[in-house]
């Protein structure tokens, strides 16, 4: 694994608001991340399943979709930033049989961190961390999105 105690990288770029904008968002950060010598799990389905949000929920005709991506010291922010400022993301949960719903549950899942920041209208930007170099004394301590937890059947 490489050594990123020190290291710093920046990558954004602004998409259209469609599916092909969301699949290439998540070839775009792939790539990146292979340029970084970063893995790229979890990252590419956080990215993926952000932007397929931003195309989905956060869609304004006209209005594209930004994808940032840095790291500092052994952790990854991914950034996906839409014009629907209006429209925060509501977390679900669906029956075992719904064929979407889950994909804050996955970020969740997946991210060390997540959450929203709004602004400047009329936009806001969800965003969530991974740690790509762990210290190995530390154990993960999970996403802190603040999903409520789905009460057990």
């Amino acid at each position: 694994m490489p050594q990123l105690d020190s290291r710093i990288g920046n990558f954004g770029v602004q998409l259209s608001s469609t599916p092909r904008g969301a699949r290439l968002a998540r070839l775009l950060a792939t790539e990146q991340l292979r340029a970084w010598g970063l893995p790229t799990g979890p990252a590419a389905h956080i990215v993926a399943e952000l932007a397929t949000n931003a195309v989905t929920h956060g869609r304004v005709a006209g209005r594209d979709f930004r994808l940032l991506l840095y790291v500092v010291g052994g952790t990854l922010r991914i950034e996906v930033t839409d014009t629907r400022g209006e429209h925060r993301p509501q977390p679900q949960h669906p029956t075992d049989d719904a064929e979407s719903g889950r994909g804050l549950l996955l970020i969740d899942a997946l991210a060390d961190r997540w959450g929203v920041t709004e602004g400047p209208a009329p936009r806001k930007t969800v965003w969530a961390e991974v740690r790509v170099s762990p210290d190995p004394g530390e154990p993960c301590s999970g996403a802190t999105g603040g999903l409520p937890q789905r009460p057990r059947e």
